[in-house]
């Protein structure tokens, strides 16, 4: 998490659920793009990612995938940032932290009303930064924020990534958090910013930038 953004009064931005018009969005500058490669999901990629602008990284999104199907795709892809959407455990993490040492992992948790916090403590030595998103029926993706009035209780010094539900309705109450103390490194959209699953809203995502901007 040592980048800085190019959008410089907000932290990182990265737009999820890359499917379809992945040039498109590159061409907005977002500090990373994700690529969902889980079976259950409308976004999963089966196609080759292309090749981005250096500045823009890429992050893989799995969920419960063996270690052997990461580094696969970690390889083709060229994965910068590992993103572990399931129920992967703190050893899951540490082999494939030796396994790929040099690449970034990123642990979710998914929050809706309430959140203990001690379930990040074997974490805490083997991820790079925690991701919130909102407890849903699907793993990402279910246009709806979580109670936000929960990370007050986060103690971590890890980065945080801010995700689930976001959209240019919440401007207000990005402003609100962003103006905490709490160490949000990045946001993450992906839902509310589609035509529809893996096609991005251009359009939308340049009003979220430029009102972001303007915070």
């Amino acid at each position: 998490m040592n980048k800085v953004s190019k959008h410089t009064k907000i932290p990182l931005l990265k737009v999820c659920g890359m499917k379809h018009n992945v040039a498109e969005v590159a061409q907005l500058d977002p500090d990373y793009v994700g690529f969902i490669f889980y079976e259950g999901s409308p976004r999963n990629y089966t196609a080759s990612s292309g090749t981005l602008p250096n500045e823009i990284k890429k992050v893989g999104v799995f969920v419960n995938a063996s270690i052997q199907f990461v580094l696969e795709k970690v390889d083709q892809h060229a994965v910068d940032v590992v993103q572990l959407h399931g129920n992967e455990d703190a050893a899951y993490l540490k082999k494939l932290k030796e396994a790929i040492p040099t690449t970034t992992l990123w642990k979710v948790f998914s929050i809706k009303d309430s959140f203990d916090f001690n379930q990040l403590k074997p974490y805490e030595p083997l991820a790079d930064a925690f991701l919130f998103d909102t407890k849903g029926p699907a793993k990402g993706g279910n246009g709806r924020t979580f109670n936000w009035e929960v990370l007050t209780a986060y103690a971590s010094e890890k980065p945080l990534i801010l995700s689930g539900g976001i959209g240019l309705e919440e401007i207000p109450a990005l402003k609100k958090i962003l103006s905490s103390e709490l160490p949000i490194v990045a946001i993450d959209i992906n839902s509310k910013f589609e035509i529809t699953p893996g096609i991005k809203d251009i359009k939308k995502i340049k009003q979220f930038i430029k009102k972001i901007e303007d915070m």
